[in-house]
């Protein structure tokens, strides 16, 4: 909406019967203070007109306003006029009021067309030129005087006083002008000294309406240019659109026969490498209306001009293009067209580089283009720059989500299991849970095979009554789970094996304790496909070595880098063909079990179990209520890490084992960091520090597993053999830190010449510091 500040309130004027009663001062005084408050310039120069006809005793009078840029430093150059490249714009002096007498009225006068008058051209043009006035007796008499607008008008011209009227700088701003005195008597010195004095104030008051209507343009055309920056943005699809629609406006706002943008060429500056071309009338063909781009490289291009503002960057405007020798004239030649005048802009980018150029032509009316034109346009080029610049982004950004599009769809072909594979593991007999042992928090899956490891996956898939319940097909479910053991990497911990038992221990905990009931189907599906996938594709390495090492993940995802990793490789082999678990769900069953997917995930990052295990302490505490959603998320988000940490509950030789292989692979990463990105490895992932692992193991026992399976054990007793095992475990470990005199003996405390090494903690002190995160980053039983 177009703001603009009200006109201020026009004060009553006396009639001419009472202006004549008064004296010659204070009818002056009191047509000074007629026109102080108008700020409408057509409306002030006829109350002018009116007021020193009556001062002057004349009969009608007009008045000229200078039009046109000042020639400064005595004289310009045909091609450079203030900072502009171009034929000068001939300044001129335009009637706004003509002929004005004491009954005109403005409605009348200003159907008037206008009177343009070359600047030193006649007596206006004279008066306007030297700053001097003209009172002349017998107009006839003189040669300056013009007879023809006496006989178009029918009216005949006898004396006659012109007067300059300045600003306050000096500068003649407009002409006044009044004819045939009353009386046939000739204007005398104390008219002109009288005219003179009036056209002082009048002068101020130009002055102060010119400023006023200049702010009110200013004002409009803020208002457009947000108008249009707004149309801009909001069509960023193509460059097609955004030029056409850039076209249009500029064409409609600044009333030009055509308008041109050129678009620079990707690392040229002379040479374009589309040209788009707009006219007046194409909207008025047959496809005007629903047209939405532009014509291409359908009309000539004045490369002499174009080409000169795209090296240059300089604005050039021209108002006759015939007699402008960079003009080539040859553009015209065939097309029924001819360039007149010319206005030519640069287009820049945010950086300020050039990106092409916008060329108008052809001002209705054989108008020269203004100063205001120039302005305008200056103003719209910067927002056609950024639009153009962000439609250019907008593309790339199109053509490489094409690309990885279609690299997705060739890595899912080659990610994703055979349908032989699928087949081949239908055909395999499922074992009942118990016979694999799947109900055991002592599961040991040391002397399976792979393919029982996959049969085993199919029966807590069945138990849980996910298959039926979720209509899923069988050899899908067979597919995605040889795509899923397909996509973990042979690495020395985080496989595939790993998955498979943080799984079976998820299975183990909600049935034992049948918390699968409070979670229903949709959840326990999400918490099994998300222990499954909860370390898809990882490479050995942890969330902090993809910061240090810069990889292509850490510029992904700022945070839970792996994480993210991990889920994004979930949904792309879920969205696989043959492999979509999801596909007889429903949309709001999908968005729930995906929401949930994604949270458990996410949660397998100490960083995000730090975060939260004070709520969820909170919870214990104060009693849960697992109706409510928060209550039930902290669960399922901490049975995640319970899950994903379940090694250290098991029996000592299951427990050492594990250990061993966390260690190998943290020493791996950290031989990569000294030898590739020349960083001395922190103490777990060093393998000079070996010795320190017992230590490091009970640090990690006490600042993150006891709390949290004490915390299960105490909503479900079914839990305490979990608790036991992490207990008999801190205790092995704490005998062979004694043994190799890492603890003391007498109270089995971790010595303080470690400052690396983990000390026993409470829940309370640990929870939400930042040094426990570090310490238990650092623990050998998890990793990212």
């Amino acid at each position: 909406m177009t703001t603009s500040s009200p006109t201020p309130s026009r004060r009553h004027r006396r009639s001419r019967h009472e202006l004549r009663q008064l004296d010659e001062k204070e009818l002056i005084f009191e047509l000074v203070k007629d026109i102080c408050n108008e700020l409408e310039v057509r409306s002030l120069c006829h109350k002018i007109l009116q007021n020193v006809s009556m001062l002057l005793h004349a009969d009608r009078g007009s008045l000229f306003l200078v039009q046109g840029e000042r020639e400064r430093g005595g004289g310009c150059s045909p091609h450079h006029q203030n900072g502009t490249s171009g034929t000068p714009r001939s300044r001129c002096l335009v009637s706004k009021l003509f002929d004005v007498c004491s009954r005109s009225t403005l409605m009348e006068m200003e159907k008037k067309d206008e009177i343009r008058i070359p600047w030193g051209t006649g007596i206006v043009g004279y008066v306007a030129e030297s700053g001097e006035p003209v009172n002349i007796p017998d107009a006839y008499q003189d040669d300056r005087f013009n007879h023809d607008i006496d006989t178009l008008t029918g009216y005949r011209t006898k004396t006659l006083l012109c007067m300059p009227i300045k600003d306050t700088n000096g500068d003649v701003i407009g002409v006044a002008q009044v004819i045939n005195k009353m009386g046939d008597q000739p204007f005398t010195k104390q008219d002109e000294e009288i005219f003179s004095s009036y056209l002082q104030f009048c002068g101020i008051g130009l002055r102060n309406a010119h400023l006023y209507e200049k702010s009110q343009l200013e004002i409009k055309r803020n208002q457009v240019l947000l108008d249009l920056a707004r149309m801009i943005f909001e069509e960023q699809s193509t460059i097609e659109h955004v030029v056409f629609r850039i076209l249009t406006h500029t064409q409609s706002l600044i009333q030009c026969q055509r308008v041109q943008i050129l678009l620079m060429h990707p690392g040229s500056k002379i040479s374009f490498s589309r040209v788009f071309d707009f006219e007046a009338n194409d909207l008025n063909g047959e496809d005007g209306e629903s047209r939405t781009s532009p014509f291409e490289s359908r009309f000539p291009i004045n490369i002499g001009i174009t080409g000169h503002v795209a090296t240059t960057g300089e604005t050039v405007n021209i108002a006759q293009a015939d007699e402008d020798p960079r003009f080539d004239h040859t553009v015209d030649d065939g097309t029924g067209f001819k360039h007149k005048t010319i206005l030519c802009m640069a287009i820049k980018n945010s950086s300020g580089d050039i990106i092409g150029v916008i060329q108008l032509i052809n001002k209705f009316n054989d108008l020269p283009f203004t100063k205001n034109d120039e302005n305008f346009v200056e103003a719209f080029a910067i927002f056609c720059g950024m639009g153009i610049h962000n439609t250019h982004m907008f593309e790339k950004a199109m053509v490489a989500i094409a690309k990885q599009n279609v690299t997705l769809e060739v890595l899912s072909y080659h990610a994703t299991a055979s349908l032989e594979d699928a087949q081949k593991l239908r055909a395999l007999r499922v074992s009942s849970a118990a016979n694999y042992g799947l109900y055991n928090f002592d599961f040991d899956d040391i002397n399976m095979d792979d393919d029982e490891t996959l049969t085993a996956c199919i029966r807590m898939f069945l138990d849980l009554d996910l298959v039926e319940h979720f209509h899923i097909d069988y050899e899908v479910l067979c597919r995605w789970l040889c795509s899923v053991k397909k996509n973990y990497r042979n690495v020395t911990y985080h496989n595939w094996r790993h998955a498979f038992n943080v799984a079976q221990m998820m299975f183990a905990i909600v049935t034992s304790t049948q918390w699968w009931k409070i979670f229903g189907e949709i959840e326990c599906l999400a918490l099994l496909i998300g222990c499954l996938c909860h370390d898809l594709d990882h490479r050995g390495t942890n969330n902090s070595f993809q910061i240090k090492a810069s990889s292509p993940l850490a510029q992904l995802y700022s945070t839970s880098t792996m994480e993210h990793h991990h889920f994004d490789q979930c949904i792309m082999i879920l969205n696989s063909p043959g492999n979509q678990l999801l596909a007889n769900i429903s949309p709001e069953e999908y968005s729930r079990v995906i929401k949930v997917l994604e949270e458990a995930i996410l949660s397998t990052d100490l960083a995000v179990y730090f975060r939260k295990r004070g709520a969820f302490f909170n919870v214990i505490r104060d009693g849960p209520c697992w109706a409510v959603e928060e209550h039930r998320e902290l669960l399922r988000a901490m049975l995640m890490t319970v899950c994903d940490l379940a090694a250290i509950t098991k029996p000592w030789d299951i427990e050492k084992r594990v250990a061993e292989l966390v260690s190998s692979e943290f020493f791996e990463q950290g031989d990569i960091e000294r030898e590739k990105l020349n960083i001395t490895p922190i103490d777990i992932m060093n393998r000079e520090k070996e010795d320190q692992l017992p230590l490091m193991q009970v640090g990690f026992i006490d600042s993150i597993c006891l709390p949290i399976y004490e915390g299960f054990a105490k909503l479900s007793d079914k839990l305490e053999p979990l608790v036991e095992g992490v207990r008999q475990n801190r205790v092995k470990w704490m005998e062979i830190a004694a043994a190799n005199s890492l603890v003391t003996p007498e109270n089995s405390e971790v010595r303080d010449d470690n400052d690396n090494v983990s000390k026993p903690t409470t829940p309370e002190s640990k929870n939400g510091n930042v040094a426990s995160m570090e310490n238990c980053n650092n623990c050998s039983s998890i990793s990212d």
